[in-house]
């Protein structure tokens, strides 16, 4: 690994992990992905991995200790908010039970510093105002629920381990690298933009609006929308602010604005020049009417500061990577 610093990224075949690890390269870093496959890409993987999955403690211990990993970027987890309401063991389990798996690893080879994947579903469903981080917390959903009680639980390790554990919130991401070659890619996708483009290559042909009574100007819902890049930029930020000694807390990543459903489809016609064809369907269970970030703590402590999340520049990132990865159905 030569003079660089290693640092192992969970998660890290994943959409955001994986772009984490090219901002770490980009930061002169030595990202070692640890990721079980069940959902990330090999593909995604430049450089050294291990495949494993949380649990397997002595796997991470060795891995620590191989490398001298400096610190851990956590992202490995099971993120469906319906899938979480219909099978909440398996969330629990995954995100709960694997990270303490994680944190017992990481005791066991004395590196005592991590960047935690969280998000903005820790608040539930939350009024119409950009949430500060002190804003209650009360997950509607166990996958929100999952990553809130890692919240808690990194801050008991912060006071009696001596743990440096910053908690990113990030609200959705959404986006993809601007050479195109990595992006949002599920065999099971649920995120509203890549399903859209989706619908528009021919791929799938069920793309719907989830709830039209919200209580909203529009009456779809509202969500800030993050650039996956700018989240990467954010967790190396934090990632520096531990190594110059911050003890870490809980931020939100988002951009104080929020759009809702028809206006993503809006922009994404203008970027496409084509409708989405879509159907209306009921909520789904889970969902908050409202979810946008106040990330001014983010600014003043990491330097946050988004460079690619105008929701234009967020389509058009997303459309030219599934343009590259799936071509149109004809």
């Amino acid at each position: 690994m030569g003079h660089k610093t290693c640092i192992l990224v969970t998660g890290g075949a994943g959409y955001i992990g994986s772009h984490c690890c090219r901002a770490l390269t980009a930061a002169g870093y030595e990202p070692i992905v640890y990721d079980n496959l069940s959902t990330g890409h090999r593909s995604f993987v430049s450089g050294e991995m291990v495949v494993g999955d949380l649990i397997q403690k002595e796997k991470i211990v060795a891995a620590l200790r191989k490398y001298n990993i400096a610190a851990v970027m956590h992202f490995a987890a099971a993120s469906l908010v319906g899938e979480s309401v219909a099978d909440p063991q398996k969330y629990y389990v995954n995100n709960v039970v694997g990270t303490l798996s994680l944190l017992q690893a990481m005791r066991d080879a004395g590196c005592l510093r991590i960047v935690f994947s969280s998000t903005g579903a820790v608040y539930g469903d939350a009024d119409s105002k950009a949430l500060p981080e002190n804003f209650p917390c009360n997950p509607i959903n166990p996958y929100g629920a999952s990553k809130w009680m890692i919240e808690r639980i990194l801050t008991d390790y912060r006071l009696a381990y001596g743990f440096g554990a910053f908690c990113l919130r990030y609200f959705n991401a959404s986006g993809a690298d601007p050479a195109g070659d990595i992006g949002e890619c599920r065999s099971n996708e649920t995120h509203l933009i890549p399903r859209a483009m989706m619908a528009l290559q021919g791929y799938i042909d069920d793309f719907a609006i989830f709830g039209d009574d919200y209580d909203t100007p529009d009456k779809t819902a509202i969500r800030d929308y993050i650039h996956v890049c700018d989240l990467a930029a954010a967790h190396v930020a934090a990632l520096k602010r531990l190594q110059e000694g911050h003890s870490g807390g809980s931020f939100n990543l988002g951009t104080g604005s929020g759009f809702s459903v028809r206006e993503i489809l809006a922009t994404i016609k203008c970027v496409t020049g084509r409708d989405v064809p879509h159907s209306v369907k009921p909520r789904r269970p889970g969902d908050p009417t409202y979810l946008v970030a106040d990330s001014s703590a983010a600014r003043e402590i990491l330097g946050f500061t988004p460079n690619y999340s105008e929701l234009s520049t967020i389509v058009e990132t997303a459309w030219t990577w599934h343009k590259k990865a799936h071509p149109a159905k004809t």
